[in-house]
């Protein structure tokens, strides 16, 4: 979308050629740099984050890998019904600061989910999103992609305090809900800002050009995503599209979703989505 490519890839959130690399350093380093948590849009920089070595540090790059190539990863693979990469959603690996960024996110968990109506871990939260953003199936808790995606996440949170949250399975720098009223949606709208700013990229078909994801369609994340939801959309568009040069207003952000949501997409059914019984779990089931 727009005149640069507008990823809607999983979170998801929710493909492409904008898989950022990662902003962090395997060599020695200074302690990590602390902005302020209480700006939404600035996150404490990572730049100093060292990888350790070992098993933790093996875990972490794979965590990094899967989550940049979830689609053709042979480790995940399995598990994606669509197009879309984690980093998609994601940007930059989970690194951009306002993005759906990873940063931070760890110290959010354990935490109350209102979708799932019960305390989930930040393994869990991971999961769901296979299922829904990924359009695939959930993969087994304590599989080799769980756990690696799980600790890179759990990295990018280190020298930060934790924070459960007791509301929403949210980090303290998610993105932050416009305030605006869904009922202000134009469809109409949305679909003349679209093919302005959107179809070099992703198509008057929606269906994407191998370098940017489809936004709808079978490829793209399915109805119970959170992206499928207009604000949540909205929201994500507006800190994150076009890179590098954010500039669609709150209006033009809900216009444009809606019209996105307005088409075809697969429906969530969570039998759909579950492994079977007896892969529900696989801890040191591996060889």
């Amino acid at each position: 979308m727009m005149s640069r490519p507008l990823v809607l890839t999983a979170v998801a959130i929710f493909a492409g050629g904008l898989l950022g690399q990662a902003r962090y350093s395997e060599s020695n380093a200074d302690e990590v740099k602390r902005d302020s948590v209480e700006d939404p849009l600035r996150v404490p920089g990572i730049e100093s984050l060292v990888i350790p070595d070992g098993p933790m540090g093996d875990a972490i790059r794979l965590g990094r890998e899967l989550v940049e190539d979830t689609v053709n990863h042979p480790l995940t693979k399995p598990y994606v019904g669509n197009s879309l990469n984690c980093t998609s959603c994601h940007l930059e690996n989970g690194t951009h600061p306002r993005a759906a960024t990873f940063i931070g996110i760890a110290t959010a968990y354990p935490a109350y989910s209102p979708r799932e109506k019960r305390i989930i871990t930040l393994e869990d939260r991971v999961l769901n999103c296979f299922m829904r953003s990924c359009n695939g199936v959930r993969p087994p808790l304590g599989s080799r992609p769980s756990v690696a995606i799980t600790t890179y996440i759990t990295w990018l949170s280190s020298n930060q305090p934790i924070a459960m949250n007791p509301m929403r399975p949210l980090g303290p720098y998610a993105v932050k809900g416009l305030d605006i009223d869904v009922n202000k949606r134009n469809v109409d709208r949305g679909k003349r800002s679209y093919t302005d700013r959107c179809a070099s990229c992703h198509g008057d078909d929606g269906q994407g050009d191998g370098d940017s994801p489809p936004v709808w369609g079978d490829m793209s994340y399915n109805d119970g995503a959170g992206l499928a939801g207009d604000v949540k959309l909205a929201s994500w568009l507006k800190v994150s599209m076009p890179p590098d040069e954010e500039d669609l207003t709150e209006a033009e952000s809900l216009d444009i979703a809606a019209y996105i949501n307005s088409h075809p997409r697969p429906k969530f059914s969570l039998k759909a989505h579950l492994p079977p019984a007896n892969a529900l779990g696989e801890y040191n089931a591996e060889p």
